[in-house]
């Protein structure tokens, strides 16, 4: 009996891997993710969730390679309540990413990264800003290796029913299956993008700067 009890709690504290659930409940435990994050800031692992207070830069990713196809969802909070690093901005994230510079090791290259933005800029890698530019730019961009990171003018959104409302809890949904990816908030798909030479497996991670946000419901489902 006390082997079976001690089995079921490192199930609970692995998540659940089957049927069309991946993974889930992988928020709490810091031992799933990898921070790299700029000086000042902190992140807190805690509750199945995680709490950002990031001053200069900050992508946290599960340490999982994914694959396709694959549905990634999460609930995010940017938190605007008079704190330092409450800035209202920079809810953003990247998936199926990859690092050409680390391409048999992804996360050797954490501590060079270092939280940086532009460190981040050579990946091959689906990337979404949202509310970026101080809450003026929601973007999505595929990130093709090279830093300049093409950005189509239908990708570039300014209105201001794309940006962030700050204390309100937003439901983000993100798919990938054969050559489809698509980027979705609160049921609203916000871009879906056909690629000719989709990205089929990487890594995701949270990123942002300056901000303060909370994340929770984590989970990877297969699509």
């Amino acid at each position: 009996m006390k082997y079976i009890i001690i089995g079921f709690f490192m199930l609970l504290n692995l998540g659940c891997k089957s049927s069309n659930m991946w993974y889930q409940n992988f928020l709490g435990n810091s031992d799933n993710w990898v921070v790299e994050q700029q000086p000042n800031g902190q992140v807190i692992f805690k509750n199945q969730s995680i709490e950002i207070i990031d001053a200069k830069g900050c992508t946290i990713w599960f340490k999982e390679k994914l694959k396709a196809p694959i549905r990634i969802s999460y609930d995010v909070t940017i938190v605007d309540q008079g704190g330092k690093y409450d800035r209202v901005s920079d809810m953003n994230c990247l998936w199926m990413a990859n690092d050409p510079k680390h391409p048999d090791d992804f996360f050797e290259g954490s501590k060079s990264r270092a939280g940086h933005f532009p460190n981040y800029h050579h990946f091959t890698a689906y990337y979404v800003g949202y509310g970026g530019h101080h809450n003026t730019k929601t973007r999505f961009r595929r990130y093709d290796g090279n830093v300049d990171r093409p950005l189509l003018p239908e990708h570039d959104l300014s209105d201001k029913k794309f940006m962030i409302t700050a204390n309100k809890k937003l439901h983000i949904e993100i798919t990938v299956k054969d050559s489809v990816t698509s980027y979705t908030r609160n049921g609203e798909v916000i871009y879906k993008f056909f690629d000719l030479q989709p990205y089929t497996q990487g890594y995701f991670g949270f990123r942002t700067v300056n901000n303060h946000m909370k994340i929770e419901n984590f989970k990877v489902q297969k699509y």
